[in-house]
């Protein structure tokens, strides 16, 4: 296990500081944080007032090391991972998933961070659903099919 890498799925809320800590280094010249949150609208359904999430979590956890391993080998210089995902019932605002990167340069440390939360947003078995005033559903981004 890398232990350069940081992988969660959890209920609890996510500790930004700590990730933060995580990836600093003394060679880094970047940590590159992105907190995906929930918020208050979502395509065709204004008035959004919480969102739940679900995981396949054994695979989840094995798809986001997955991603950050592929970090290193697409990014030279990347120095620490952490991918977190959050699982329950969130409320507006609260982060849903934080990715951090860190590395010897900030290209490298923005890229890292992007293709993490682009490639899980596609291959994590993560669910969104989204209670809106009149309703609820499951996301229409909550599409992906698990290949085992």
């Amino acid at each position: 296990m890398n232990t350069n890498i940081h992988i969660s799925i959890q209920k609890e809320a996510i500790s930004i500081p700590e990730l933060y800590e995580f990836c600093l280094e003394p060679d880094c010249g970047a940590v590159v944080l992105f907190s995906g949150t929930a918020r208050n609208f979502s395509e065709g359904r204004p008035n959004v007032t919480s969102l739940a999430y679900e995981a396949y979590e054994e695979l989840a956890i094995k798809v986001l090391y997955e991603i950050a391993e592929k970090i290193f080998e697409l990014y030279k210089g990347v120095r620490k991972v952490a991918i977190v995902h959050r699982l329950g019932l969130l409320a507006l605002s609260e982060s849903a998933v934080v990715v951090a990167v860190s590395s010897e340069h900030r290209n490298e440390a923005f890229e890292g961070a992007k293709y993490a939360i682009d490639t899980l947003k596609v291959k994590a078995p993560i669910w969104k659903k989204e209670t809106w005033v009149g309703g609820e559903d499951w996301s229409d981004s909550t599409s992906m099919i698990i290949d085992t």
